[in-house]
């Protein structure tokens, strides 16, 4: 006779994490535990509630096995990937999906039953030897309509700690579940270890099954393609939230104040390189959430949450004149993850860009690390990598919002998205209404690549709502998601483009630094109804007055009218160049909302209008309030 699942957790588990998962009433955790356990064969299996000596004990045996070490400062920690795992591994990250599905998708799938046995065949006996951890999280604020249980196996105590400081503790969140089956579920293994890190990158898989609700993970380190409840949960939730009726967002939640400490927030998506963190983390401002949101209605508003509790930041290039507040807090002592820079002879960590002083050798994630020292291609290996990263909580930074916890959330004042763009878009724009920006801002965001990362500079990426890399469901049916969500609001959120990196024709920035903090404290005036903005054919811009009041009082700064006409003129030609590229973009699309091209449409009738009245070129002052 065929033992049950709790049966079998009764025989494999020793009594006290027997205790600890017996304590629930939900058969469908039963079997997807006891389905894994028996799965993978791990030695021994440790379940992690929400108290102070669980959470110790993952902490500490972190370091026991080496999978981080400790370095000078109190609480600080360093963990390095593999050479070859330093990344979210696009390829192998792959949706399970049925046969009649998988013909029609565009997003990176493999056959359902076939992915099934490949990823079950991978995981077999995987954890033989090792211990396997069970952890409760939960995605959102607890006690909140925000709140999404979810449940971690994992054989790595990097990740189960990486987590802890990341997320929200879910044990006793898990308790309401009751006999739910509607929990995230995330399963993952290090698999075989070489000099402590995934030996068989070969086998590096990260499958994901919408309908389970369901990411396996497997031969990999990287908290990118390791750390569930990240980017792998945000396609979940996004299927999820298209479901039923809510908005799960690649997005920062932030609060901007006005001169006498009026607060209103905003919620932003930039795509990387685009100035996302600096924006969350501008001076005077404070922060709710830097990388991913939930927007839901409530009472005919919409409010926001941060998902996680803690960042996963790059730290390339933090230092204390560009980001005081995050080099404070990883300068100081307190529970910090380094991921992949570079550790001196004394444990002192560098990366590129902390500072001028540069240890001449160390410890990095090619072991000891002298310069000029090469890989087996002969590239040279660099003291930190390009994407090292940082952990830490976000309650540790001095700008840390009050709401951060709030299990209300907070409510949404305006929706920003930005994009690196050289020749076409304003500083900052707010769209006419929903519609309009969701179309013209939101689902057309472009971003030229750098130099810098890609050897070839300009070449403009579609990224709509800078979330594309994370769809996991057809794009015509997210863009209609967010084109329905903005339906039957009492106050909806205004929508905004901003560009920081516009330039003139020699190449020079006409934007500082700095300014973004007033296009933000415009877009906050807009909210307010406290400012009135100039009608051109692409969406309202800010009048001369309001910001050379704004840059007076924020940056101390006189703002010229002469910078200001370069600055918001409006760029017909560049315009109507992007528009083409964005309908031919989604021409080639399957059941693309017919509004969006009747937008695009009508907005480029408005340019040819005020082409033919005013030229290609048409200066501020040739609009009206």
């Amino acid at each position: 006779m065929q033992k049950s699942s709790k049966e079998l957790l009764k025989e494999r588990l020793d009594q006290k994490s027997f205790e600890k998962v017996a304590i629930f009433q939900n058969q469908h955790l039963f079997d997807f535990i006891a389905g894994f356990v028996e799965l993978c064969n791990p030695k021994s299996v440790f379940v992690r509630t929400d108290s102070k000596e669980d959470i110790a004990y993952i902490r500490e045996k972190a370091k026991e096995l080496g999978e981080e070490k400790t370095l000078a400062k109190s609480g600080h920690t360093v963990h390095f990937d593999g050479y070859q795992d330093q990344a979210r591994d696009k390829k192998k990250t792959k949706y399970l999906l049925s046969q009649d599905i998988l013909a029609k998708s565009r997003i990176n799938s493999i056959e359902k039953n076939e992915g099934n046995r490949e990823i079950k065949s991978i995981l077999k006996n995987i954890m033989q030897g090792k211990e396997m951890l069970i952890c409760f999280f939960c995605l959102g604020p607890n006690n909140s309509f925000f709140s999404l249980p979810a449940v971690q196996i994992t054989d790595s105590f990097y990740v189960a700690h990486s987590e802890d400081i990341l997320y929200r503790p879910g044990y006793e969140q898990f308790k309401k579940t009751k006999e739910s089956p509607d929990f995230f579920k995330f399963v993952h293994s290090a698999g075989e270890l070489e000099g402590g890190v995934s030996k068989n990158i070969d086998k590096r898989r990260v499958y994901i099954d919408l309908e389970k609700q369901l990411v396996y993970s497997a031969n990999t380190q990287y908290a990118g393609n390791t750390v569930g409840l990240k980017k792998l949960a945000l396609r979940l939730a996004i299927n999820k939230a298209v479901n039923q009726g809510w908005l799960a967002e690649h997005m920062f939640v932030m609060s901007v104040a006005d001169k006498d400490g009026d607060k209103s927030y905003f919620c932003g998506a930039y795509p990387s390189m685009c100035g996302k963190t600096s924006t969350a983390m501008i001076k005077g401002e404070t922060i709710v959430g830097d990388d991913i949101a939930y927007l839901k209605k409530r009472n005919s508003k919409v409010f926001g949450t941060n998902v996680e509790r803690g960042a996963f930041g790059i730290i390339k290039g933090v230092n204390p004149e560009d980001d005081p507040i995050i080099y404070k807090t990883l300068s100081e002592k307190g529970e910090v993850i380094f991921s992949n820079i570079l550790v001196s002879e004394n444990n002192i960590p560098f990366w590129e860009g902390k500072s001028r002083e540069h240890p001449v050798s160390g410890t990095n994630f090619s072991g000891h690390w002298f310069p000029g020292k090469t890989d087996q291609e002969g590239e040279e290996i660099p003291a930190s990598h390009k994407n090292a990263r940082f952990t830490i909580r976000i309650k540790d930074l001095e700008n840390a919002d009050e709401n951060l916890n709030n299990p209300e959330g907070v409510n949404i004042k305006g929706m920003i998205y930005g994009g690196r763009d050289s020749d076409t878009s304003v500083p900052v724009e707010q769209a006419f209404n929903w519609q309009h920006g969701i179309i013209t801002k939101a689902a057309s965001i472009e971003s030229e690549t750098t130099a810098a990362t890609l050897g070839k500079e300009g070449v403009r990426v579609f990224n709509p709502m800078s979330n594309i890399d994370f769809l996991s469901i057809p794009l015509s049916k997210y863009i209609k998601a967010n084109l329905d969500f903005g339906k039957g609001l009492d106050s909806v959120p205004l929508i905004f483009s901003v560009n920081y990196f516009l330039r003139n024709k020699e190449g020079k920035f006409l934007n500082g630094m700095k300014d973004k903090k007033i296009w933000l404290k415009w877009a906050k005036l807009r909210a307010d109804k406290r400012a009135e903005g100039l009608k051109t054919p692409t969406g309202l811009i800010p009048a001369y007055q309001d910001l050379k009041l704004l840059f007076k009082d924020h940056l101390g700064k006189d703002y010229s009218e002469e910078d200001y006409n370069i600055q918001f003129t409006l760029r017909i030609p560049e315009n109507l160049e992007k528009i083409e590229r964005v309908i031919n973009i989604y021409s080639d699309r399957d059941n693309i909302p017919s509004v969006l091209f009747k937008e695009l449409e009508e907005q480029k009738k408005r340019l040819l209008e005020c082409q033919k009245e005013y030229g290609d070129y048409p200066k501020p002052s040739n609009f009206k309030k």
